[in-house]
């Protein structure tokens, strides 16, 4: 089983507001939470990213986090405070070029000695592209093929150097080949030439993690990721996604074991069963605040809502199509009409108000039991070909990994499921991936 820790702090996740939770901005919460996972032996750290902070009409969204610092910056510090972790960054691929986007991967590789990771992601409204001097200008359409390049083109940089290139002679006054770090690359997105300053990275390539549901997304995954980042955490579904993801691979020359499928979960612990479920929901009803509840319905709705009890029915309002009252917000993305109406349906059924229907809609823990019923749901999830592991996201900073560690890890060592201690030191050595060869084939 593959365990990562993802920092919360970039959606309502994380229960800001309770007593015991801690900055999310001080490096102290980063440090504990990655030496927590370190502790536990799991295979990375994962690191979110916010490009602009989200608006909910025209006002910053209360559940942002203002003077959240960046990444790679955090990680490359991480890389002195810890040893075997591996240090995963999510860095998007539409506001960043592969210049310098295959430099700082590349250092992050070098100051962790093999334990960093880029999670490829992509923008896909205007909204955010204002901060940038290109704005909204890539149609959604060209995101992936811009990401593919990106991403190709990345890997080309890195390929530049041979593993054994850098080196001086003293003697000869030799430092390094003429050729090494030479690059030409003309494609539909980027047309760069020169010589990459950065030796080849210890893993060849850094791991690649990509998170996306579509099926460009899927293809995407199975074609170029090391990792993906799924969202589904049902059974049924988590099984389908697995089986239609790991199917694709075969046609890129690659092996199932290729590609790590790790989806988003939640735990909750108990000394009974009773008593996890009991906190299960309060956490969940912490989580959905009365002004997070309006929130959703109004990102949803396209509607003011603010005149409207949100511990009250759901009002007799039709959803309006339009631009709407959130930005920033990718989980508001799609046919909001027909999300209204299954929401609508969901609450008239259940006879919900709006808070509770945000709850039920918007998920709930995924692993809620006693340590020894939440390591056995874990295991039958890999045994069962749902998932190669997960990727743990607490509602605590920066503790809220120390219960499970302490409890439920040493259930899943003696089970045989989680490793006793760190055998490999890169990151890749931890997943069981084999090292790229020069030129971007797999090896």
């Amino acid at each position: 089983m593959h365990l990562a820790a993802h920092f919360p702090g970039v959606n309502n996740t994380t229960v800001w507001s309770d007593p015991d939770a801690g900055s999310q901005i001080d490096f102290a919460s980063f440090v504990h939470l990655a030496k927590t996972a370190e502790r536990g032996g799991f295979d990375f750290f994962f690191l979110a990213e916010g490009l602009r902070l989200r608006e909910m009409k025209g006002r910053i969204h209360d559940l942002d986090v203002m003077g959240r610092p960046e990444s790679l910056t955090v990680l490359a510090a991480l890389a002195g405070a810890t040893s075997r972790l591996g240090l995963a960054a999510t860095v998007n691929s539409t506001f960043n070029e592969p210049y310098e986007l295959a430099r700082r991967l590349a250092t992050l590789d070098h100051l962790s000695d093999g334990r960093a990771a880029w999670n490829v992601v992509t923008s896909w409204d205007a909204f955010t592209g204002e901060n940038f001097r290109r704005g909204g200008y890539l149609p959604q359409s060209d995101r992936y093929t811009r990401a593919r390049e990106a991403l190709q083109t990345v890997r080309e940089l890195w390929d530049s150097w041979d593993a054994d290139a850098l080196r001086a002679d003293r003697e000869s006054g030799e430092f390094v080949t003429p050729d090494q770090g030479a690059f030409r690359h003309q494609g539909q997105h980027f047309d760069i030439s020169g010589i990459f300053n950065t030796p080849r990275p210890p893993q060849g390539h850094p791991v690649i993690i990509q998170a996306g549901d579509s099926e460009e997304g899927r293809e995407f995954a199975a074609s170029d990721a090391d990792v993906i980042f799924s969202r589904h955490s049902v059974p049924e579904e988590a099984r389908a996604f697995f089986k239609d993801v790991k199917s694709r691979l075969a046609r890129y020359g690659r092996r199932p074991d290729d590609l790590k499928i790790l989806p988003a979960v939640t735990v909750v612990l108990g000394d009974t069963e009773d008593e996890a479920a009991e906190r299960a929901a309060a956490i969940r009803r912490a989580q959905v605040s009365a002004p997070t509840a309006l929130a959703y319905i109004e990102g949803i709705w396209g509607r003011d809502f603010s005149g409207y009890d949100p511990d009250g029915p759901l009002p007799d309002l039709e959803p309006d199509a339009g631009e709407g009252v959130s930005k920033g917000r990718a989980q508001f993305r799609g046919d909001r009409v027909a999300i209204a109406r299954r929401w609508r349906e969901l609450a008239d059924t259940r006879g919900l108000t709006i808070r509770e229907l945000v709850i039920e809609a918007t998920g709930r823990q995924t692993f809620v039991g006693t340590p020894e019923a939440v390591a056995g749901q874990m295991d039958g999830y890999v045994q069962g070909e749902a998932s190669d592991g997960f990727i743990l996201v607490p509602h605590l900073t920066p503790t809220g990994l120390d219960e499970f560690v302490d409890r439920v890890v040493p259930l899943l060592r003696e089970r045989g499921s989680l490793r006793a201690e760190y055998t490999g030191a890169t990151l890749r050595e931890h997943l069981g991936l084999r090292e790229p060869r020069t030129g971007g084939e797999k090896a």
